[in-house]
């Protein structure tokens, strides 16, 4: 995600929606201030994830968002919110 997506709420606020929509991964600030999201999951909840982070918490202002899918990721049990 890139725009306005730091010390927004951002990581929280898709830990939240993830978990919500019973999702497993990760939600990292990186150093450039994007932010990035691994998500592992059914097809429907991760699209709705994805739709979710165009706009992310209210405080945000989301410009530009890719999508790469990986065909090796870590077993996650549940959703992380790494510092």
């Amino acid at each position: 995600m890139s725009g306005r997506v730091q010390g927004v709420w951002f990581r929280a606020s898709t830990r939240d929606e993830a978990l919500r929509l019973a999702l497993r991964g990760s939600v990292r600030n990186l150093a450039d201030g994007r932010v990035e999201i691994v998500v592992a999951g059914d097809d429907v909840q991760v699209e709705k994830l994805i739709q979710w982070a165009h706009k992310g918490p209210p405080m945000a202002a989301v410009t530009d968002v890719q999508i790469e899918t990986l065909s090796n990721t870590a077993p996650f049990e549940t959703f992380e919110l790494i510092h």
